[in-house]
């Protein structure tokens, strides 16, 4: 099932970084449009360049530290029972397998940057990154717990939006100077974290649809049309996320044009 902390962690993760990706991608377009090229991570400016590698150290210890709470704490050590892998805690094995993926993300973009044994240009990070978003789509579609009603309609549009993620970061890889492609891949990272904290409000939190409770780690709606209502309301939230973010990427653009914005960005508009 999950819980309000397992939603917001991860959600947390993918919004501070989406939102970063949306800026940076913004800012380096309007300061040198011609030039542009299709980033996975983002230096971080000032300090002397002591906070260039930020984001990557954000996703590889977030990753390894939530990576540790579901294999070590969750499970409570014990991984095995009568020599196979404990059933009561295969969401917790999976959840582990998908963090590794970003842990594993964030280290060799790391070990590229920082030593001359790996350096891999941007579209193979890119190829990089689409394979672990790819393991977070293959765990959350094949996911051994079951999703169902309302609980399983928020799990699909997670799900959509992981696979737009997964579209974006790929078509990075195939074209490196697309500024649109990589403001959706921002965009689509943004919303995933969102509706990680949309989900974890609503079915966790104080936003339950009146005629649904949580018990039994289930969710239970009745009379039926309560469940009906549920979805409707998941729409009409995912529609304000989409509007909010789009309206603030607007806004945003407008404000690092006027800023950064090079001569040469005008004449290509």
């Amino acid at each position: 099932m999950g819980s309000f902390k397992g939603h917001v962690l991860p959600g947390t993760l993918f919004l501070v970084v989406g939102v970063w990706h949306i800026w940076s991608s913004m800012v380096r377009y309007v300061s040198n449009p011609k030039s542009f090229e299709v980033r996975v991570w983002n230096p971080v400016p000032g300090f002397n360049g002591k906070l260039k590698h930020l984001e990557l150290y954000v996703v590889a210890i977030g990753a390894f530290l939530d990576l540790c709470i579901e294999l070590l704490y969750s499970t409570h050590l014990k991984f095995l029972v009568n020599g196979s892998l404990n059933p009561s805690h295969l969401n917790d094995f999976e959840h582990s397998g998908m963090l590794l993926m970003f842990f594993l993300l964030g280290s060799i973009a790391l070990l590229s940057e920082k030593t001359s044994f790996v350096s891999l240009p941007q579209g193979a990070l890119c190829l990089i990154a689409a394979a672990a978003f790819t393991a977070e789509y293959l765990l959350f579609y094949f996911h051994s717990t079951t999703h169902k009603g309302l609980e399983g309609y928020y799990h699909l549009v997670l799900v959509l939006l992981v696979g737009l993620c997964i579209l974006t970061t790929l078509a990075g890889a195939f074209l490196p100077n697309s500024f649109p492609v990589d403001l959706s891949s921002g965009i689509a990272i943004t919303l995933q974290g969102l509706w990680f904290y949309q989900t974890a409000f609503t079915l966790y939190g104080p936003m339950m649809p009146d005629g649904c409770r949580l018990k039994d780690n289930e969710i239970h709606c009745h009379p039926a049309d309560s469940e009906v209502r549920g979805q409707l309301i998941a729409n009409f939230q995912f529609f304000s996320l989409v509007l909010g973010v789009v309206a603030a990427v607007v806004g945003s653009y407008g404000f690092a044009a006027s800023r950064y914005g090079n001569p040469d960005l005008r004449s290509m508009h």
